[in-house]
């Protein structure tokens, strides 16, 4: 598995669950900035200024951004505030005591007292600033009820993009990337390179359970691995579907097409094939993902989308 992979909502949502208790009711004592350009727009001083001295009160997950809240204490009434998180494509969070020593490419370090939570980026493409706009241009949550099929169906519907391309859209649904989206879509039996709006309602069911199913087994079975939440130096501590650097113990493969490039596909033997779609790879299968799976009517596009797509919207409303 690439080591510079970005992390996607399963990894991330671990990384929040594993957070969250370890920081309740931590109160900030410093903050020590190394890398000015992970907090912007927020300048070194603002940051200081606004979390000296606050209480963690929660930790929540948005897409693939860590939502880190607190409570000020010089302020009467107490202002909530947020800080919001992203770790990139090498970032790593964890708690570390004060007689550790700092790792090199640490970027922001909170002190707590006898310990510190300790933002880590080697190339610093992640952030954590108190600019929280990104996390509102975000679509539904995938598990959210907002993530329904007639949804998708609109959101879909006008959409020249492959497929696969549209699902890496953010604001389309929030916190799939290359990794699942590949595999969701191997589930639903769709070809990665199939305009999104020529989906049909069939395609669409499918589609929206595959990626709930396969963000939700990712969750589960990252929680059960002894992830390593610490600097880079160890083991790896992020995984990607079941993996985990140093725990080939508790490792069971559970990527069914991602990075199986000339290997065998589970259903049929037919050897997994990849191609680059913007920029990045692209794995399925020839045999169980053909262009034109189905031969329902692909969804109407344009103003007058007509008679098929009413009846398409009536059939997911239906069954969602």
């Amino acid at each position: 598995m690439p080591r510079l992979t970005m992390p996607e909502l399963p990894e991330v949502e671990v990384l929040v669950r594993h957070l969250r208790p370890l920081l309740h009711r931590r109160r900030v004592r410093a903050v020590r900035v190394h890398r000015a350009r992970v907090i912007a727009p927020t300048s070194v001083a603002q940051l200081q200024r606004t979390l000296r001295g606050a209480r963690f009160t929660d930790l929540q997950r948005r897409g693939k951004y860590l939502l880190f809240h607190f409570t000020s204490s010089d302020a009467k009434p107490r202002r909530c505030f947020t800080v919001l998180g992203h770790l990139g494509m090498t970032g790593r969070m964890y708690l570390q005591t004060n007689r550790d020593s700092l790792p090199k490419h640490a970027a922001v370090v909170l002190d707590f007292g006898r310990q510190r939570f300790v933002y880590e980026d080697p190339r610093y493409f992640g952030r954590f600033t108190l600019d929280v706009t990104a996390s509102a241009r975000l679509g539904p949550e995938p598990n959210s009820s907002e993530f329904s099929s007639a949804y998708l169906l609109r959101a879909l519907a006008r959409s020249r993009q492959a497929i696969k391309i549209k699902l890496l859209d953010q604001s389309v649904v929030a916190g799939v990337g290359y990794i699942y989206a590949s595999e969701a879509l191997f589930r639903a039996g769709i070809s990665p390179r199939t305009p999104a709006r020529r989906l049909c309602a069939v395609q669409i069911r499918r589609l929206r359970h595959a990626v709930r199913t396969v963000l939700q087994e990712a969750i589960r079975f990252g929680s059960t691995l002894p992830l390593h939440h610490g600097p880079a130096g160890k083991a790896d501590g992020l995984f990607y579907y079941g993996r985990a650097s140093g725990a080939t113990d508790y490792h069971e493969e559970r990527l069914r097409v991602y990075d199986r490039a000339g290997e065998p596909c589970w259903h049929c033997q037919t050897p997994i094939r990849r191609f680059v779609q913007a920029a990045r790879s692209t794995f399925y299968c020839p045999q169980c993902q053909p262009v034109h799976p189905l031969r329902q009517s692909p969804i109407p596009a344009g103003n007058k989308l007509g008679r098929a797509r009413s009846v398409a919207t009536r059939r997911l409303k239906a069954g969602r």
